[in-house]
């Protein structure tokens, strides 16, 4: 579903025990994968329905906690070696695609919109509980507020738990920072809305199997920081598990997302200061601006990708 259209209803809805996240499940995947030639490095996110209570400190967190954890085993198992994620109850919000991109190109767009708050029996977009959401909108019944280090205390009991499954399964669980990056949204605390608290975050636990999915367009929307000064000092921690790659104009309170050539970041020099610093894994183009064709997010897709190979090729060529 197009994120239009997802941010004008009333979200989406989210089942528990999805056959993809089985052994069996990821073992398809995998082979659809490799079948296509390519090697499958990591997957991202868990179903909000697996997890709403861990989330939420509810009263099935535990029970959901046996879930999550079979599901990193299962990833182990199937030789996958990275499960990306987001601790986040009101999730990824507010960005509506428009026609901000150069073209005219469909581009997601944020400008700090009316916030509204979010129902029972709903999490990071997703209804859980289809009855009680629809009950919480009739009443206006909305997730009870909490403190950041409320929700602090959650990700770390989270954290301690989770690691120690995913070192002996051989998966390294990589967390996505929060966007929009604001330090509130919906009504409710964000994580990592700012680079510094990245570093909080790897304290918690510290094991390689305790690392960073690295999302430089997400970094890059943040305010009063360097991206630059960000990018080689959590290069250097050696805990970039892999890089989301994607350029912006602006930060919050209003920033657009653009084409990688296209923004206020010199994205060569991201991919510079990431090989200087000893980083030699993954880099995807996370999302771009959609081009108009029969299919624009494959095009824009595309795009991206060419891109990011012909520059990691210039950049390797000046080296030889």
């Amino acid at each position: 579903m197009p994120l239009d259209e997802v941010l004008a209803g009333p979200g989406f809805p989210t089942y528990a025990n999805d056959e993809r996240y089985s052994l069996d499940g990821l073992l398809h995947l995998k082979e659809q994968v490799e079948g296509s030639g390519m090697e499958l490095f990591a997957i991202e996110n868990f179903e909000p329905a697996d997890w709403y209570d861990v989330l939420l400190d509810g009263p099935k967190r535990n029970e959901q906690m046996v879930r999550i954890k079979e599901i990193v085993r299962n990833v182990g198992s199937a030789g996958i070696t990275t499960m990306g994620y987001n601790f986040s109850i009101a999730g990824v919000w507010g960005r509506p695609m428009l026609p901000n991109g150069r073209g005219e190109a469909l581009s997601s767009t944020f400008d700090n919109t009316v916030q509204t708050p979010i129902p029972k029996g709903m999490v990071w977009n997703a209804v859980y509980d289809k009855d009680l959401y629809e009950r919480s909108v009739r009443t206006e019944d909305y997730i009870d507020p909490i403190s950041v280090d409320q929700l602090w205390d959650r990700y770390s009991r989270f954290l301690r738990e989770i690691i120690p499954v995913a070192e002996q399964a051989g998966v390294v669980m990589a967390l996505h920072p929060d966007d929009p990056p604001l330090e509130e949204l919906r009504g409710t605390p964000r994580l990592i809305h700012r680079g510094h608290l990245y570093d909080r975050m790897l304290g918690i636990v510290e094991s390689s199997a305790n690392a960073m999915e690295f999302c430089v367009g997400t970094l890059s929307e943040m305010p009063d920081q360097d991206i630059y000064e960000v990018v080689e000092h959590f290069v250097a921690t050696g805990r970039i598990q892999y890089v989301h790659l994607r350029n912006v104009v602006g930060r919050v309170p209003q920033y657009r997302e653009t084409f990688l050539d296209d923004g206020y970041v010199d994205m060569q020099r991201i991919l510079r200061i990431l090989k200087d610093g000893g980083f030699d894994g993954v880099v995807i183009p996370d999302h771009t601006p959609f081009v108009s064709t029969s299919s624009p997010w494959h095009t824009g897709m595309a795009w991206a990708l060419g891109w990011i190979r012909a520059s990691m090729r210039a950049i390797d060529a000046l080296d030889e």
